[in-house]
């Protein structure tokens, strides 16, 4: 065991903890046992921390200074492969707008560069979390930073699994371009449509998605990395004229770092302030995750109708069976694919709805609840990509139509009717298709004894 110390105590942590004492507090203080936090942000938070480390080893003067900073270099990178993920042990949500997410990775960048300089955990007179891993930021430029890295991320996969859902829609619009079925509305009979159309128009609302998240991009790109605590820098009191040159040369070079590293084109933001307070962007970001969700939500719906039976529902489609359906019903194989991603559009719809209320809750220079933003956000486009991926190799490459029972629903329909409203009249027609009881043969017959 090592002691560690702080301002309000000593605490006793395993030799094997990379992490150090604020974090074994966060740990006890938030110990509800939901969920960590998620990987795509500690990672964003780690290259965060590299774009610093090398910005303050480009600029140092001094050969030591210079050495411990490429050990914390070092132990960015041995992070982002994957060493020691079970070190960020803390729950997504926590108070301090994640201050203690942010120290978490702080200590444990410390003691890893330590373990490359050859000391020991907890020496922090050699590599300090605060005064040297987190040199020149503050959870509060650092943490929506590295939200935003985060959610680009997972939106630029989630735009490519878009395509390729419209892609794979798209094949079916093709291959079912000649198959006459029967149209619907309010679920009652209305006119003859193809099968095809109606894949297409499911297609047309996925491209509108894409678009949407590829756009929306533009405004996460902005950042307040070097804003410090409330968005207008540190302090400039105390400071003379080479120190506040030299801050202002590090905010410069760990943004143009920071692109390198993520391959993203971060911009400064031009009020950072704004950036620190407000957190509307992700309740847009969010937004356009929920009308994605809403449209998954609708065709996967769809599918389910027309898949339903096989002997006692619509039976237009036929989607892949994948599983058994009962535990009591031999034969039974349920839609378990479109059930699923109408289950993951309600918890995108739900976390939308948490984000709202947590970008509103903000105060003055700071929003404490940026946690549950990152946590709703990040959960949302990570459901969304596994969820769309499935989707389309589980259930719209594999259903086939049924071209028979397409038919025969159309068939036993007198949706041909509407086609005679301009040449008899509407009330006309629908007096013939009173009179004939609604049978479409009659009706038929009917409609082509009136036109005569």
């Amino acid at each position: 065991m090592r002691i560690e110390k702080d301002f309000l105590g000593d605490r006793a942590l395993p030799d094997e903890a990379l992490y150090g004492i604020q974090t074994l507090r966060a740990q006890d203080n938030f110990a509800l046992d939901y969920k960590k936090t998620h990987p795509q942000l500690i990672r964003a938070l780690i290259l965060v921390k590299k774009a610093a480390a090398l910005s303050y080893g480009s600029l140092s003067q001094d050969h030591k200074e210079a050495q411990v900073y490429r050990a914390i270099v070092g132990a960015c990178d041995r992070l982002l492969t994957g060493e020691a993920a079970d070190m960020f042990i803390l729950d997504a949500l926590q108070g301090g707008a994640g201050t203690s997410t942010n120290m978490n990775v702080n200590e444990v960048l410390a003691n890893l560069a330590l373990d490359i300089l050859g000391e020991a955990a907890g020496s922090y007179d050699v590599v300090h979390p605060l005064d040297t891993v987190n040199r020149g930021q503050s959870t509060n430029d650092v943490y929506p930073t590295a939200l935003r890295i985060a959610a680009i991320t997972l939106l630029r996969d989630l735009s490519a699994s878009c395509a390729k859902l419209q892609e794979a829609l798209q094949k079916k619009e093709l291959e079912c371009e000649g198959i006459l079925k029967l149209g619907r509305t309010e679920l009652m009979d209305a006119v003859p449509v193809t099968l095809g159309a109606e894949f297409g128009a499911y297609a047309q609302a996925i491209a509108r998605d894409r678009w949407r998240l590829y756009k929306v991009e533009e405004r996460l790109r902005q950042i307040n990395l070097g804003g410090a605590a409330v968005g207008l820098s540190l302090g400039q009191a105390g400071k003379n004229r080479e120190a506040r040159k030299a801050e202002r040369l590090y905010r410069f070079t760990v943004l143009e770092t920071l692109r390198e590293l993520t391959g993203i084109g971060l911009a400064a933001a031009e009020y950072p302030m704004d950036i620190t307070q407000n957190q509307d962007v992700f309740v847009e970001v969010s937004g356009l995750l929920k009308a994605l969700s809403v449209n998954l939500m609708k065709i996967a719906g769809d599918l389910r109708l027309m898949n339903s039976g096989p002997r006692g529902g619509l039976g237009e489609i036929k989607l892949a069976p994948l599983q058994l359906g009962s535990t009591i019903m031999p034969g039974k194989v349920n839609p378990v694919i479109p059930e699923m991603i109408i289950q993951t559009a309600i918890r995108v719809q739900a976390n939308d709805y948490a984000i709202s209320l947590a970008a509103s809750q903000g105060e003055f220079e700071l929003n404490p609840f940026l946690p549950l933003i990152a946590d709703a956000l990040l959960e949302s486009l990570s459901l969304l990509n596994r969820g769309v991926f499935l989707f389309r190799s589980k259930c719209i490459e594999l259903l086939s139509p049924d071209p028979q029972r397409c038919a025969a629903h159309l068939a036993a329909s007198y949706a041909f009717a509407a086609a005679w409203v301009p040449q008899l009249g509407y009330d006309r027609v629908s007096a013939i298709i009173a009179e004939c009881g609604g049978e479409p043969l009659r009706i038929k017959q009917a409609l082509e004894a009136a036109a005569r």
